[in-house]
């Protein structure tokens, strides 16, 4: 038998690998720990783009930055090159210097929403700005939102009221249905926005006020809403001078709270204002990280992010509820041919194109009823219905066609029956065309008043 201090060398020895082992463990483990956070520090800075280095962060994750006054500053990653993280703040930069402090948060890209939402105004970051107190929600969602089985949507099958007579009769929308609102600046595309925002038949209305100018907020609420309007409705407004990934999150995150309601059986109308704005968002962060430009100075991304923005909107899958949507889309320059137009109204389930001409003639809401069109409607209408509408269309394009024939007295009456017709009536059809922004037009009356103008139009075929 060994000596009691040979002996306890030997089980030193013996039981040291064991030791090495256990303790390597546990220093495996606190590295691994969620809790230990690997800082980076900020290389570079240019315009609204940020680079850091040091950290690994995914895309679609936030860090802070930390200024020399210890305020810190919210990013979020949309992009790397290398070991370099491309950012992007959510707010402001000032304050921000070469080499800060680049935390990585722990918390994923999420906002809590709920019932409480309904009446009140946030942010994109779903911050309060009515000044009604904090939101106390229970529910985080995902700002991006999953994707649908397109195969186990319920199809669309019954049309919506929007309380507009020339959209219930002429371009009747369906519930669960994507429509744009197309037009050049000054048209009145928020002016109808308001309308069908007062009038329209759904159990909650979702309001993005994406990038437009920050006095039509308050406006909207106020004027366009009212406190009725408002008790059923949630608005998301992130004017122009916030930063484009802000005005990103205001429109993901009034898709996701309509999604939220959606889920819970609600029919929801989601109304956006302006799909051009977001894209523009997306353009600047495209641009500033070094992507190339593709079509007039829209990058690759932009033209990816409007579907995936668009095809979250939508009926539900059996026992859920619905999402009818109204995007407006603006027409640069009254460009119909603008690269954000042709993408949506590719994307979209129809379209309805507001006029320059049409307003000017003081006809509202000015809509061209030759081009637009309700890719839903012959589904949710009945043959009746589209024979009328049909009828209305034909003796609108023949006026339209030889509008510069009668304006400048080169046409003499009698020369052609049709066109007299259309001559004659063209005063009903303009009032039929007009509605003031406070006359609720049902879908029922709608479709009754385009009866009777119909029933005028084919006894004028008749004889």
């Amino acid at each position: 038998m060994l000596p009691a201090n040979e002996q306890q060398v030997a089980e030193f020895v013996l039981n040291r690998p064991a030791r090495w082992t256990d303790r390597l463990n546990r220093l495996r483990e606190s590295v691994s720990d969620p809790g230990i956070v690997v800082e980076g520090k900020l290389a570079r800075a240019a315009g609204m783009a940020l680079e850091a280095v040091g950290c690994v962060v995914a895309v679609g994750g936030r860090c802070m930055i930390e200024g020399l006054d210890g305020a810190q500053v919210e990013a979020e990653v949309v992009g790397f090159a290398g070991d370099r993280l491309y950012l992007m703040p959510t707010g402001e930069l000032r304050g921000v210097s070469p080499n800060a402090r680049v935390i990585p948060a722990r918390t994923a890209s999420q906002v809590k929403v709920g019932p409480e939402m309904l009446g009140r105004v946030v942010d994109g970051a779903g911050r309060p700005l009515d000044g009604r107190g904090p939101l106390l929600c229970d529910d985080p969602v995902s700002l991006e939102g999953s994707a649908v089985n397109p195969l186990s949507r319920e199809p669309i099958s019954e049309p919506l009221d929007v309380g507009v007579r020339a959209i219930n009769a002429l371009l009747t929308a369906g519930r669960g249905q994507r429509l744009g609102l197309f037009a050049g600046s000054g048209i009145g595309k928020s002016s109808l926005l308001a309308m069908m925002t007062r009038f329209t038949n759904a159990d909650v209305i979702v309001v993005g006020l994406v990038g437009e100018r920050g006095r039509e907020v308050k406006e909207f609420v106020e004027d366009n809403l009212g406190e009725e309007g408002l008790r059923r409705s949630v608005v998301v407004a992130t004017p122009a001078d916030c930063s484009p990934l802000m005005r990103i999150h205001g429109a993901w995150l009034a898709t996701s709270v309509a999604e939220y309601f959606r889920d819970q059986g609600k029919d929801v109308l989601l109304l956006m204002d302006s799909l051009t704005r977001f894209a523009q968002a997306q353009r600047e962060i495209g641009l500033a990280i070094g992507e190339p430009p593709a079509t007039k100075g829209y990058p690759p991304s932009v033209f990816a992010r409007l579907p995936q923005l668009v095809e979250r909107a939508g009926a539900g899958v059996r026992g859920q509820g619905s999402i009818t949507a109204f995007y407006t889309v603006l027409a640069e320059g009254d460009d119909e041919h603008d690269p954000i137009v042709d993408a949506a109204r590719a994307i979209l389930d129809g379209h309805v194109m507001l006029s320059r001409r049409i307003a000017e003639e003081g006809i509202y809401p000015p809509i061209d009823i030759e081009t637009s069109v309700s890719r839903s409607m012959p589904r949710v209408t009945s043959p009746q219905h589209q024979a009328w509408a049909q009828a209305f269309r034909e003796i609108y394009s023949y006026y339209v066609r030889h509008r510069d024939l009668i304006t400048v007295g080169a046409y003499q009456s009698g020369s052609d029956p049709r066109l007299d017709k259309a001559i004659a009536m063209w005063p009903a059809i303009e009032d039929f065309l007009s509605q003031s922004m406070h006359e609720d037009v049902g879908l029922q009356s709608s479709i009754d008043e385009l009866a009777a103008l119909a029933a005028q139009i084919t006894r004028g075929k008749d004889a």
